[in-house]
């Protein structure tokens, strides 16, 4: 089945319920690497070590070259741009996946910064055995590929959502989501501080605030960091979702032909 890092966030780590306690029981069940050979699986343990970090925590800065693959099997992640003392939100990073692993195999700075928004667990490889991993093992490879390409899928929706839709219907479809995704008479609570979904979304915070305003209109109702969801049928009405920007984006594991899924 198609794994679908979004959805799960984490929760498919473990078929016990349990927090793997090993890199290697962290490895095993990281869905995407099933078809990768066990062998190769006990040596990346073997080299590997599992770290936690704390709410607002920096995992690596912008321009600092890694010394580590770094994959988040817990908590989550926002991958942030900076220009001096300006932030720019990227994304939001949910288990099981890859922190910015282009620039591990590319030997490249990182070019974005990595921040902790709820409490995360990291399982971090050294980068030059990653490396070796891509490069000698296929299955490996393509459990590599495969993360990368869902990666580059999920900047092509954000660059639709920025370029393609209003300022009101891109904070429209963002609140939208968050409320499907709450139960039913519940008030969602926004993932991240406003500024930042004002930069994630591609305006200015004055620009996200006058466009709130107008959201409210339609059934959308932010107070605080809290979103009340007084219309969903109006909201639906007036913010039309697209699943080729606003759908999950689902991780489909590479297998080689012939070897069972």
């Amino acid at each position: 089945m198609p794994y679908d890092p979004a959805e799960t966030a984490g929760a498919a780590l473990s078929e016990s319920g349990t927090e793997p306690a090993t890199p290697r029981e962290a490895l095993a069940a990281t869905p995407w690497l099933r078809a990768v050979p066990e062998a190769l699986l006990d040596r990346l343990a073997s080299l590997a070590i599992l770290h936690r970090l704390p709410v607002g925590s920096v995992v690596f800065e912008q321009a600092e070259t890694p010394s580590f693959a770094q994959i988040l099997i817990g908590g989550s992640v926002e991958l942030l741009g900076i220009r001096g003392r300006e932030e720019a939100f990227v994304e939001l990073v949910r288990p099981v996946d890859l922190l910015l692993p282009a620039a591990v195999l590319n030997r490249q700075p990182y070019l974005l910064r990595a921040r902790v928004l709820g409490e995360a667990r990291l399982l971090l490889i050294q980068a030059e055995i990653f490396r070796e991993a891509v490069a000698s093992d296929h299955a490996f490879c393509l459990a590599v590929l495969a993360c990368q390409a869902a990666q580059f899928r999920r900047q092509v929706k954000l660059a639709k959502n920025v370029r393609l839709r209003s300022a009101e219907e891109r904070v429209g479809c963002y609140l939208l989501r968050l409320a499907e995704a709450t139960p039913p008479g519940q008030a969602a609570r926004l993932p991240t501080e406003k500024r930042l979904i004002a930069s994630e979304l591609g305006m200015t915070r004055e620009t996200f605030s006058r466009s709130l305003a107008a959201v409210a209109r339609h059934g959308l109702r932010v107070e605080g960091d809290l979103l009340h969801a007084e219309d969903l049928v109006a909201a639906r009405a007036r913010f039309a979702l697209d699943p080729l920007i606003d759908g999950p984006e689902t991780l489909h594991p590479l297998l080689a032909r012939g070897v069972p899924r």
